[in-house]
């Protein structure tokens, strides 16, 4: 059951939720973990924040689907891979990744293994 919050985070991209709703069912496999609905994000945490979806314009425009969500998630690593649309290092040692999803195809295997592992760098984190 989505929350009101959901929803309503989803309110002008009806389109794109079942993206999410497709990605939070895989993400249950993970262990303990916490959703957050903010104005501009979803932010998902154990200790610490570790993924977030959101519709970060990550490609141009002319690049961009119609119908997308933006799932951003930091590891100790540069993930060096064509599905990575903007990897940076904001301090030395944490690397940015932002992945722009466009159908429930996307959330496979791959992806999941990279929200995995840094669901475990951000539980292991000081």
């Amino acid at each position: 059951m989505l929350s009101g919050d959901v929803l309503f985070f989803f309110e002008d991209h009806r389109e794109a939720l079942p993206l999410y709703e497709v990605l939070t069912e895989q993400m249950e496999g993970l262990g303990d973990l916490s959703i957050r609905v903010q104005k501009t994000q979803i932010t998902f945490s154990n200790r610490r924040n570790f993924a977030f979806v959101s519709f970060l314009p990550a490609r141009k425009a002319k690049d961009r689907p119609k119908t997308y969500i933006t799932i951003t998630f930091g590891l100790g690593r540069r993930v060096d891979s064509p599905r990575i649309d903007i990897a940076t290092e904001p301090y030395p040692g944490r690397w940015t990744h932002h992945v722009l999803i466009s159908s429930t195809e996307d959330i496979d295997g791959e992806l999941m293994g990279w929200i995995r592992e840094t669901y475990n760098f951000s539980a292991g984190k000081r």
